[in-house]
């Protein structure tokens, strides 16, 4: 055995070191890396939590951040430094290499705080990098010399090699830590702070020391709009949505202008065109026009959704980013998960802390300085210098000017030390003969009033820092608004913003539905994200994912893109009940399924035929012929049948007999309208979108011809059909239910004349978008009222030396006929106006809306008694509805109308 194996036997036996073992007659080395993962990956796992990846509480720095931060005030003089210079001073400090303290470098110059910049240091929105080192230049703000550093009140240690002394931690008297954001990867665990709002951190800090309750929320330097309703605080859990600002410029143009945090225009544009290529959403070209601002223009193909589009670039690119903070920070040596809001409170309590420590050792210098100059004017006025003149030794002198003072420093708050008769021993002699008795009264009095000036701040400790806090958002607060706008997000289903990228096809006889299946016939336009939906002639039901090719049963009667929740889609089908069953008429909805599962929508049994089926997106009903055989003693063999006389029921329901006779055929008599109430449409104004969930302003009940009517602070005026899918602009001034009969009355200046104008109009065009005001560049929108007798009120300028004129009050239907959009209008008023109001409209009665008909559906008899069918003229008027009414849906079994 050699000798290095022998040692490490003998280590083995002690417990330490690598384990190795030979076996025998091979000659392999076994290496058990017990110690290794016991002692070395432990020391290096805590190494880089501590040292490298996680920031400190107390100042909110990572060890090489703090090093860059005390190299740059050594070397600080004003004048902007190279970097490559302040990396090589840093070395002294941080036992790295130079890339690794650059890359920091550069990163704390782009969060535009701490470190002034000159030259090429990247950017931000764009991902470009900073120019090397050696090319740029910086020096440490304002704010930094500020609120980072002072000596007095820091605690140092000797650095990696002894050679220099460097701060344990940095006096920081700011939440920059909060401000800044952290974000890094350790062993075992990782932190990500993200920054937030300088100026709300302020006012946050403030309310802390007020004992009030505070919330701060994200703010990115990137901008954008943010969802922060998960947010919990920035702990492990929470969430963040954030995405980019899309506007629409033209009808085929969007445009980007803000981007979400964590990405840039280069990674954006990527993933569109990806998501482009994977045929999720189609656009025409791209241009980036970014500089200082962000510009990203996406143009768009005739016929193309701009809302939908919006929608699916959140949906399906990083328009849209979600982000897991998590608040990780390094105090008394260990790592400690905690909120922002529990950041916010330490930091600001350690300001605090930090701020009476520094009034303490400022009123211990000015004691210092009231003691010394108190002294100087005893030495000097009292001529104790002349005991002196006969003092052959040291200790003479000490001992004479000792027993000089003596009797007129009673009132002094300190005993005098050797040390202050050594200064005293220093006064030059120049000093002594120019001594002036008043001015040093002065200096005395000022001393003594900077002196009750730093101990009522240091009674008042909490309004003094409230103070300070005041005073750094004055200096520095300028610029530092949030970029980042707060909205709640909604919900985005991205099977309805999907673009249609593939077609559907099936083979009815074999039983095969797929986008692969070309030569067989096809049905629909389609997603590859989306869900199909079969009906079969035995009476089975399938939900199934878009395929290439796959089997669902022979004989299919209907396949469609499958919708979710879709209450309005109604199914009507008429079956026969097995082999010998009886036939039965069903309406109903599917609303929710399990993917891939085989349902019955009839009674389930064997032999059961499906004679009838439609399917219906708006629950139209239709009236059908019912042919029956020859059989027996029937002599009437034909009736018509309305479905909406039928109650729409869940999909497991049986149904209601049509007759136990066998049916020959079913024919299409009649096609039907819709038996659904118009829909519901309400606007959330949080998230700026219509729904159908009952969420904010009711805009009214709207039927597959009514439209939205929307006017916007520009003037422009649209008519559109109304989807939740739709996007509305900021400046929009009215949202409500269009009334082709109801004119609208607007009040604008008018550019050219420079006068106001009124004008009364109805929408002749619906299609098309109309501005209500001229197109001088100075016209403007001042006010548009949407009843059908408003009024208005007019407040007047006041004249110099003049009464103001008594506030006019405008009937405007009687003042203005109802005349084209296009029109000029009438003037409103010559003389000056201050201001224009909408007063209570006048009283109106809208005409009586006509009644809607009942719709009767009376049948044939048949003449064979004791058969279902006999039953149906007198129970099938009693069932009648409406056009129009609500369908009841109801999940019980088989109830009998005939």
């Amino acid at each position: 055995m050699s000798e290095d194996h022998q040692n490490e036997e003998e280590l083995n036996q002690n417990g330490e070191g690598i384990h190795s073992e030979i076996e025998e007659n091979s000659g392999d080395t076994i290496t058990r890396v017990t110690g290794m993962y016991r002692d070395w990956f432990l020391d290096y796992a805590s190494y880089v939590i501590l040292e490298r990846a996680v920031p400190a509480i107390e100042d909110g720095f990572k060890p090489v951040q703090r090093r860059i931060m005390h190299s740059m005030k050594d070397l600080d003089d004003g004048r902007y430094n190279k970097v490559a210079n302040i990396v090589g001073h840093t070395m002294q400090y941080h036992p790295h290499g130079d890339a690794s303290i650059a890359d920091a470098m550069v990163q704390i110059g782009q969060k535009d705080l701490l470190i002034d910049t000159q030259g090429n240091w990247g950017n931000i929105l764009t991902g470009d990098r900073a120019a090397a080192s050696r090319y740029i230049e910086a020096r440490l703000s304002k704010f930094a010399l500020d609120v980072v550093y002072n000596p007095k009140i820091t605690d140092w240690q000797a650095s990696y090699d002894g050679r220099k002394k460097e701060p344990i931690n940095l006096p920081v008297m700011f939440p920059l830590l909060l401000a800044q954001g952290a974000e890094g990867i350790a062993v075992g665990l990782s932190t990500k702070v993200l920054p937030h709002n300088f100026i709300e951190l302020i006012d946050a800090s403030i309310k802390h020391l007020q004992g009030k309750r505070f919330q701060i929320l994200p703010d990115f330097p990137t901008g954008g709009i943010m969802d922060a309703t998960n947010y919990n605080d920035g702990l492990r859990g929470g969430k963040i949505r954030s995405r980019a600002k899309i506007n629409q410029q033209t009808k085929n143009t969007l445009m980007i202008t803000e981007i979400p945090f964590g990405t840039t225009t280069t990674s954006l544009i990527d993933s569109i065109l990806k998501a482009n290529d994977k045929g999720k959403i189609k656009i025409k070209r791209i241009e980036d026009n970014t500089a200082a601002d962000v510009e990203i223009l996406i143009h768009l193909p005739g016929g193309i959704s701009p809302d939908k589009t919006i929608d699916a670039l959140y949906a399906f690119t990083n328009c849209e980013t979600s982000i897991s903070p998590l608040g990780c920070v390094i105090e008394d040596n260990k790592p400690l998960f905690i909120g922002v809001s529990e950041m916010l409170r330490r930091s600001t309590d350690r300001t605090v802390a930090l701020l009476k420590s520094e009034l303490e050792i400022q009123l211990n210098e000015l004691e210092e300085q009231w003691h010394f100059a108190s002294l100087e004017r005893i030495f000097i006025e009292n001529r104790i210098y002349r005991d002196i003149e006969e003092e052959e030794t040291w200790e003479g002198v000490i001992s004479a000017i000792d027993k000089g003072l003596k009797p007129h420093v009673k009132h002094l708050k300190r005993k005098v030390t050797e040390d202050d008769i050594v200064r005293l021993t220093e006064i030059r002699i120049k000093r002594i003969s120019k001594f002036d008795i008043d001015k040093a009264q002065q200096k005395i009095d000022a001393l003594e009033d900077q002196i009750a000036k730093v101990k009522h701040h240091l009674d008042h400790l909490i309004e003094y820092s409230i103070d300070y806090f005041k005073r750094l958002k004055k200096d520095y607060g300028a610029g530092k608004q949030r970029k980042t706008e707060i909205r709640v997000f909604d919900d985005i289903e991205r099977t309805k913003v999907v673009i249609r990228n593939t077609k559907l096809y099936v083979n009815r006889e074999e039983g095969f539905v797929g986008t692969s299946m070309r030569r067989d016939e096809y049905v629909t336009d389609c997603s590859d994200i989306d869900d199909i939906i079969v009906f079969t002639k035995d009476g089975k039901m399938m939900v199934t994912k878009v395929d290439s090719k796959t089997f669902v049963g022979k004989g299919i009667i209907h396949v469609a893109v499958f919708k979710k929740k879709d209450k309005r889609t109604i199914y009507n089908m008429i079956y026969k009940d097995g082999t010998r069953g009886a036939t039965y008429i069903k309406r109903f909805a599917v609303t929710a399924i399990t993917r891939d599962k085989e349902y019955h929508v009839t009674a389930g049994s064997k032999g059961s035929k499906v004679l009838y089926f439609t399917a219906n997106p708006n629950g139209e009903a239709e009236v059908v012929t019912i042919l029956l055989r020859q059989s027996g003693s029937i002599k009437k063999l034909k009736w018509d049948l309305d479905f909406a006389n039928i109650l729409v029921k869940g999909r497991a329901t049986k149904g209601n007999i049509v007759t136990k006779y066998s049916v020959k055929r079913v024919e299409l008599k009649e096609k039907g309208l819709s038996t659904l109430k118009p829909r519901k449409i309400w606007f959330d104004e949080t998230v700026q979108r219509l729904n159908v969930d009952s969420r904010g302003e009711l805009l009214g009940e709207f039927t597959s011809e009514d439209r939205l009517l929307i006017v916007n602070q520009k003037g422009i005026v649209k008519t559109v059909i109304p989807e939740v899918t739709m996007r509305f602009d900021d400046d929009m001034i009215v949202l409500e239910k269009w009334d082709p009969k109801k004119p609208l009355s607007a009040i604008y200046w008018e550019g050219d004349k420079s006068l106001f104008y009124v004008k009364r109009f109805l929408i002749d065009n619906p299609e098309k978008e109309e501005s209500v005001i001229t197109d001088h560049p100075k016209s403007y929108l001042e006010r548009i009222f949407t009843h059908y007798r408003p009024v208005a009120e007019v407040v007047f300028v006041k004249e110099r030396g003049k009464d103001r004129k008594d506030n006019l009050e405008i009937d405007l239907e009687s003042f203005i006929s109802v005349k084209g959009i296009t029109a000029m209008g009438n003037q409103l008023t010559k003389d000056k106006v201050l201001e224009i109001n909408e007063k209570e409209p006048l009283p109106y009665t809208p005409p009586e809306p006509v009644p809607t008909e009942e719709l009767e559906v009376e049948y044939e008899e048949a003449v064979v008694e004791d058969t279902p069918v006999n039953k149906e003229s007198t129970e099938t008027k009693k069932k009648s509805t409406k056009k129009g009414e609500d369908p009841k849906t109801d999940e019980e079994g088989q109830t009998t109308l005939f």
